[in-house]
């Protein structure tokens, strides 16, 4: 299918990512000319200065508040009828986004996960693979559907889906509510397996706050609070 203005919009968290954000940009526009591409951006570099220079529209949510409330004013901010979420580090596959938005527009998911881990990725060390692992059987079992990645950063969203959704947009790991809460409440859900590649830059990620929080959302979802 080809892809309209008003059908798309990319939406990326952006912290100290001057190294990478062109050439996202650049992939992105690449594979969706039409889509409107989207950036809450905390940073202290010229990333913001790149972007809008790229062409993309850029929220300032400075001082950082976290991921998650950068997450939440990205998808509520959003144009599109579909959002397809990234990390703007070079970690995701830009040619798939095509493929994720028709499984929204023409084939009626509503969240479809891109999911990292059909098989190991080089590029993701192993206590991190392990851990995703664990999480994925542990919410499998409490969700009773197969699980494989809670936590990829590549996911495409209804954005009427999104509009209708309550979730805590407060601390680490809400990709983990943004799959879990749509699964529980009966929306359609597709994976699709992706290549996950070396990021640029450096992570800026917290494991032992993921980890804590993963729990938290998971539990939090399935017994029903909030």
């Amino acid at each position: 299918m080809t892809l309209q203005a008003g059908d798309l919009t990319v939406a990326m968290i952006t912290m100290n990512e001057e190294g990478a954000v062109a050439r996202v940009i650049d992939d992105i526009r690449a594979v969706a000319p039409a889509a409107e591409i989207l950036i809450v951006d905390s940073s202290k570099d010229r990333t913001p200065e790149i972007a809008e220079e790229k062409g993309a529209r850029v929220i300032r949510q400075f001082p950082p508040k976290g991921y998650g409330p950068a997450m939440d004013l990205a998808l509520r901010s959003a144009a599109g009828r579909v959002v397809i979420t990234m990390d703007c580090d070079g970690t995701y596959p830009a040619e798939r986004i095509p493929e994720l938005a028709k499984l929204v527009l023409q084939d009626g998911y509503d969240v479809v996960d891109a999911s990292r881990l059909g098989m190991k990725p080089d590029a993701m060390p192993w206590a991190n693979y392990l851990g995703n692992l664990l999480f994925a059987l542990l919410a499998s079992v409490l969700f009773g559907k197969h699980i494989t990645d809670l936590h990829s950063g590549m996911r495409a969203y209804r954005k009427s889906m999104i509009d209708s959704l309550r979730y805590e947009p407060r601390g680490a790991a809400l990709p983990v509510e943004l799959l879990l809460r749509p699964l529980r409440d009966g929306f359609r859900l597709k994976v699709v397996f992706i290549d996950y590649k070396d990021r640029i830059g450096q992570s800026t990620m917290r494991p032992l706050q993921t980890s804590w929080w993963t729990v938290k959302r998971i539990l939090r979802v399935r017994l029903g609070l909030g």
